[in-house]
């Protein structure tokens, strides 16, 4: 009876693992079905999987003697006048989220220790712990930690700060400080019928693969195409299959074109023929997602060296490279950023699952760490969760 039952059990097995491919195919089918169905016109161009060994001069010149629209063998395929998912509900920029009504678990956290802190009658040795607790917790970092109460320590001994509320209230001030000493504004462009229109600003996304690096994308390409500003998207992780799928789909809700390549082709060719393709069409910025690979880290490291150098060649220029970290992975997002730092010069942090993580501190050892602001920060999955970071606003809501 054993016997037959576990036959049975492979018998189930394997009908899964043989459904499942079909599955997933027949899914890629039909997204590509539903797409076409929509108006997307595509050009995927035979040899596209060469690109990977095309040098710089070699992408330029192919470039040149390239049409954005039905160029010849050797273009990216362009995706163009995606129809608006949202029905009309776009009306303006999505409202932002609050940082009190989502910060929930990373206050919880916290929220005991300070109120121990505050019952206690006189600052001793074990409020002294209590807040070193409660700061490596939620991930602040050591190095944060001991600066911060290195100074928190020397004020109280000098008599400055007399008593636990008003240590407490010190702490968050100097948290303020911590996360606002860095320009976290974003490059952003001009108003719409102003500005320099023989240059295109383009936006490097970066970061492993998993963090959210595509949604991002999208979700800015909307507040952009929201505040009346012309996006193009550049699909540059060529490399995870069905990425560029997802960022079509993001840039149909986002109103904006989009410039894809075939999957396993060269990511630089992409970001090139999208900012050939924004000057010729008049779009203001380009949004280029990129591949996030760390077991190949030798090549990606060489990769994103390229897509540098070829995003910022006339009509480009990039005005901001953003490393896209996810806020539960705490210090090993860290180790991870180190990988793309290496790579290329950037100027911010988009820190993402920010709602979904009770150790928030890790926004200060970003700052400390990285020394490298964060610009935004993801508290929701709605096109509205991704807003400015507000040094301020976080703090008080984590106390």
């Amino acid at each position: 009876m054993i016997e037959g039952v576990l036959a049975s059990g492979s018998e189930v097995v394997i009908g899964l693992a043989v459904a499942v491919p079909v599955v997933v195919v027949a899914g890629g089918i039909a997204v590509g079905l539903r797409l076409r169905g929509r108006g997307v016109r595509e050009h995927v161009p035979a040899g596209e999987e060469a690109h990977d060994a095309t040098t710089d001069a070699e992408l330029v010149r192919s470039a040149e003697t390239t049409s954005a629209a039905e160029g010849p063998a050797g273009a990216a395929t362009i995706v163009e006048e995606l129809p608006d998912l949202s029905e009309g509900t776009r009306a303006g920029p999505p409202e932002a989220a609050s940082y009190r009504s989502r910060l929930g678990k990373a206050r919880g956290l916290l929220s005991g220790y300070m109120g121990a802190v505050r019952a206690r009658g006189r600052v001793d040795a074990a409020t002294w712990d209590e807040l070193e607790e409660a700061l490596i917790r939620a991930d602040v970092g050591v190095g944060a930690t001991d600066a911060l109460l290195g100074d928190l320590r020397t004020r109280v001994a000098s008599g400055e700060i007399a008593g636990p509320e008003a240590l407490v209230e010190a702490l968050k001030g100097d948290l303020v400080g911590m996360l606002s000493a860095a320009d976290a504004s974003l490059a952003l462009p001009g108003p719409p019928d102003e500005g320099d229109d023989d240059r295109v600003d383009v936006w490097l996304f970066i970061g492993v693969n998993g963090v959210g690096k595509t949604t991002t994308v999208g979700k800015v390409a909307s507040r952009l195409s929201g505040t009346g500003h012309r996006v193009l998207l550049a699909a540059g992780d060529t490399f995870r299959a069905a990425a560029g799928e997802q960022l079509a789909l993001w840039a149909s809700r986002a109103d904006a074109d989009i410039v894809r390549g075939s999957e396993g082709g060269d990511p630089s060719s992409v970001v090139f023929d999208a900012v050939q393709r924004a000057a010729s069409r008049g779009h203001a910025v380009v949004l280029a997602d990129t591949a996030g690979r760390l077991h190949n880290k030798v090549n990606l490291v060489e990769e994103l060296k390229k897509i540098r150098r070829v995003a910022d060649r006339p009509p480009g220029r990039v005005v901001e490279v953003l490393l896209v970290l996810d806020a539960t992975t705490g210090q090993n997002g860290l180790a991870q950023a180190k990988v793309f730092l290496d790579a290329v010069d950037v100027s911010g942090v988009v820190l993402t699952k920010l709602d979904g993580t009770a150790k928030g501190g890790i926004v200060v050892a970003i700052q400390r760490e990285l020394d490298l602001p964060v610009k935004l920060v993801g508290l929701g999955e709605g096109v509205g969760d991704l807003i400015d970071f507000d040094a301020a606003a976080f703090v008080d809501a984590l106390f």
